[in-house]
């Protein structure tokens, strides 16, 4: 709020001196993402652009960039929460302009790049959501909810991770990992074969790539209770993403701390689980073989494990599902794979 504030008494001052507003704002151009070996994740660099009132062509997306600014403020005040879809139809009642979503969400990200802050810290919420399920016991700080606790094991179909969970106090554990999952059978298998209790873990079901508030989650349990977290995906370069993005960040949220999770494992499936396991399979699209190339000249996949399987979806022009699994049987990935892949998840 305070920050929203100064960033409106700013443009005010500006005026009344009778001098033109300008703001200067983080570029988020691929030239200015960098990959922090520090950090080990995607940071912007320093270059800036500007919008100046001054310049006409600039008025339309400054006036957008404000009034943005002014909704959030908004919401915070009165204690609500908007989604991007939202924020889109909001501002035709305000008479501001946006040519389509697109322009709408891109203006928002804009405003993160300015204050630093996610659009979750002003209330604008993602639509997506993905669940989680596990010994944790959690308390909410969103209003009207403040101080109520819920056990995460509460529902069997696990619970949504949106704004409330993902700023909820950890009061209790017994968990000792968390488990990130790409496919929702998977979640759900794992919940019915009790892994929770069998691996002491927390599930999370990232619904393919994990949504924002789903990857400050895993980051806040790995950093605040101690809980390794090891992910689960498909065996093609898109679920090798999945799980790097998570680990590292993605370039798209550069502009935004604390969303990745660098001591996070991937765990499976891998190109040399295919052939251990003898998984149905599918042949290789060529949309398949161009997302592979690009991980293999990206520094974060530089790994020895990383290399190691990408060389092997190179030679074998296959992929394979998390559920192929199920052709040994439903329980077969928990008892069998998940088993042998915790010894072998030590070793790297």
């Amino acid at each position: 709020m305070e920050q929203l504030t100064d960033f409106g008494e700013d443009l005010y001052e500006t005026m009344s001196e009778g001098r033109f507003p300008v703001v200067d704002i983080p570029s988020r151009t691929t030239s200015n993402i960098q990959y922090d070996e520090v950090t080990r994740s995607y940071v912007l660099g320093d270059r800036t652009f500007r919008r100046a009132a001054s310049n006409i062509r600039h008025l339309k997306s400054l006036s957008q960039l404000v009034w943005n600014a002014f909704f959030a403020k908004e919401l915070i005040r009165g204690r609500r929460t908007s989604t991007l879809r939202d924020v889109y139809y909001s501002s035709q009642a305000f008479g501001i302009p946006f040519r389509d979503q697109k322009e709408s969400d891109d203006v928002i990200t804009d405003l993160e790049a300015v204050a630093g802050r996610p659009r979750e810290e002003f209330n604008i919420v993602p639509e997506e959501r993905s669940s989680i399920f596990g010994d944790l016991t959690i308390e909410y700080t969103v209003p009207g909810y403040e101080g109520r606790r819920i056990d995460l094991t509460a529902h069997p179909d696990g619970l949504m991770v949106g704004h409330a969970l993902r700023t909820a106090e950890f009061v209790e554990t017994g968990a000792e990992r968390v488990f990130a999952i790409e496919k929702g059978g998977t979640f759900t298998r794992f919940i019915e074969e009790r892994v929770h209790e069998r691996y002491r873990a927390i599930l999370i079901n990232t619904t393919g790539q994990a949504p924002r508030s789903t990857r400050y989650l895993i980051r806040r349990l790995n950093e605040e209770l101690g809980l390794e977290c090891l992910i689960l995906t498909d065996a093609d370069p898109w679920g090798m993403h999945i799980a790097m993005v998570i680990i590292s960040g993605s370039a798209n949220a550069a502009h935004i701390r604390g969303l990745a999770t660098p001591d996070a494992k991937w765990m499976g499936v891998w190109a040399s689980d295919m052939t251990r396991y003898d998984l149905p399979s599918d042949p290789f699209t060529s949309e398949d073989f161009k997302r592979l190339t690009q991980l293999k000249k990206d520094i974060r996949y530089r790994g020895k494990l990383w290399q190691r399987e990408i060389d092997k979806f190179m030679k074998l022009k296959r992929k394979s599902e998390q559920e192929a699994f199920s052709r040994y049987g439903l329980s077969y990935i928990v008892d069998k794979y998940l088993a042998e892949k915790m010894e072998e998840v030590e070793s790297y």
